[in-house]
């Protein structure tokens, strides 16, 4: 069927800006940024320290700058065209999933579409653009996840050192009663500021996603 009745086009944007929140979180690396940043604050020690508010927000313009080459592509291809009326409402949205999912795939490791291939019971397909997207989008997000939680092991280590050192010499002196990450806080803060901890977290996760 095709979309072609005006109150059946309105019906369908509306319920399109209302899956927003949800299209941000899975088809974009949305994901992979906000678990990373998430993350480190947990590695500081900082339990609101940056707020959920800043995690965020972060994320958003991390993720906007990560996903302008697709969106000028969509904007380009499916959106201007919708807006002058050259194309309808249904040929828009089939432009629209071509570069999605190839930013999707290019992110995604193909142990991952090899095991939503399996479950979802459907057919290798000839080429990555012929893969559904009930595929691509699990084994996208799974792919993300998985870059995250690497990104996030590798920023933990340098935080636990601290942590374990400032144990052992609060152990030591006797200091048991005193919470070590009260004293290791203030040292992980300075060595974050000393290696330039934003600038090489942002760069690492710009650089992660191709």
């Amino acid at each position: 069927m095709k979309i072609t009745d005006p109150a059946i086009e309105v019906f369908v944007l509306i319920a399109f800006l209302s899956l927003i929140p949800s299209l941000l979180v899975m088809f974009t690396s949305f994901t992979r940024i906000v678990v990373v940043l998430s993350l480190l604050r947990q590695a500081i020690g900082g339990q609101q320290i940056p707020p959920n508010l800043v995690i965020i927000g972060l994320s958003l313009f991390l993720t906007l700058y990560v996903m302008s080459p697709t969106i000028d592509t969509v904007t380009d291809a499916a959106i201007m065209p919708y807006m002058k009326k050259e194309i309808t409402l249904e040929e828009a949205l089939k432009r629209m999933e071509k570069p999605v999912k190839m930013f999707m795939l290019r992110q995604t490791r193909q142990k991952d579409l090899l095991l939503f291939l399996k479950l979802t019971k459907h057919k290798r397909p000839e080429s990555p653009e012929e893969t559904p997207l009930t595929v691509v989008v699990p084994a996208f997000v799974i792919s993300e996840l998985t870059a995250a939680f690497k990104i996030g092991f590798i920023l933990y280590l340098p935080f636990l050192i601290i942590d374990m050192v400032v144990s052992s010499i609060l152990l030591s002196m006797g200091m048991m009663m005193l919470p070590p990450v009260l004293v290791s806080m203030p040292f992980k803060l300075l060595l974050f500021i000393l290696v330039d901890g934003w600038d090489l977290v942002v760069t690492s996760l710009v650089g992660s996603i191709r």
